[in-house]
């Protein structure tokens, strides 16, 4: 039973410290999302937030701390190792990527792929290939098929350049998956072999697309990954995902002189900038002011991450 003093102290006590994120990501749902879940970590302080459901069969909530899959915060892994291996000499930014892979222009060197400054055309934007974008039919006959990454970059080696290379910025996939094959072809172990063995060592939540020829959300949870492959494929949870881009942004993943070259920013293009607002050159910041934002995209070099709410791309 609450007495009159329980009472007046529960409405004098100050709202939970999350209340800020759980108010987010309500207005999240609230636009049609299934659902979300958000983690902030300050130093010692965690904030964790979750809203809708995990499975709209059962109605069941989005578990506290899911497995999910990070899409394009996956290039923050491949790129990582990447970066590593030049750490230990085994090869350069400026080595020409072509000494590797030889179908490749030999103008364009490992910085250009992790810049996005190679001019390669996106793969995704051959819209004839994948059907599984544009519709539920589509998804549901094609979730399970494998893509070989000589397979992605074949697609969008079909189309010519946008640009020499070096010269303008474009976001493209193609670049990543790029990424992972060196990393195969110099440690003779695959990118997803090498990211667990250096940068990663529960319950999930369903994962939901909305198709213009369903009439509601299509379950997409049951999907083969390999079409994002080192550009997207990695499933983790928010807590790892953080976890991983405090050792990252610390220096313990990265010599001090590949975590420097990371923290150098390249202009981006109008698309980019429609996207993700405040995605434009900018001053490279002090080591100290560099944390990630929550989600995907969140990266740093080749993605995303932010400085005072303002989005800078590194690159190499």
């Amino acid at each position: 039973m609450l007495t009159p003093l329980m009472l007046t102290l529960a409405l004098l006590a100050p709202p939970p410290q999350d209340a800020w994120l759980r108010r987010g990501l309500d207005a999240v749902r609230d636009l049609g999302v299934i659902g979300a879940v958000a983690e902030v970590r300050d130093g010692a302080r965690l904030l964790s937030a979750r809203t809708g459901t995990a499975d709209r069969a059962t109605r069941r909530p989005v578990p506290r701390r899911p497995q999910i899959r990070i899409a394009s915060g996956t290039k923050a892994f491949t790129a990582t190792v990447l970066r590593q291996l030049c750490g230990e000499g085994k090869l350069s930014l400026d080595d020409s990527a072509s000494r590797w892979l030889p179908r490749l222009d030999a103008r364009i060197t490992v910085r250009h792929l992790l810049q996005h400054t190679s001019g390669l055309p996106d793969y995704f934007r051959d819209p004839a290939a994948w059907p599984q974008l544009r519709a539920a039919a589509g998804f549901l006959a094609r979730r399970l098929r494998t893509h070989r990454p000589s397979e992605l970059v074949a697609l969008a080696l079909k189309h010519p350049p946008l640009f020499p290379p070096g010269t303008r910025w474009s976001y493209s996939n193609t670049n990543d998956i790029l990424a992972g094959m060196l990393i195969e072809k110099i440690t003779g172990q695959t990118w997803a072999q090498q990211v667990r063995q250096r940068a990663i060592h529960g319950p999930h939540a369903h994962a939901y697309r909305r198709y213009p020829d369903a009439p509601g959300p299509t379950d997409v949870t049951e999907v083969n990954p390999s079409m994002g492959g080192a550009a997207g494929a990695i499933i983790t949870s928010a807590t790892d995902l953080n976890r991983f881009q405090q050792a990252l942004n610390s220096g313990r993943l990265l010599r001090p002189a590949q975590l420097l070259a990371m923290r150098t920013t390249v202009e981006t293009d109008a698309e980019a900038q429609s996207v993700w607002p405040g995605a434009v050159r900018a001053r490279a910041p002090s080591p100290a002011s560099w944390r990630s934002l929550a989600g995907t995209p969140v990266w740093p070099d080749d993605h995303m991450t932010q400085l005072d709410v303002k989005c800078r791309l590194p690159h190499a």
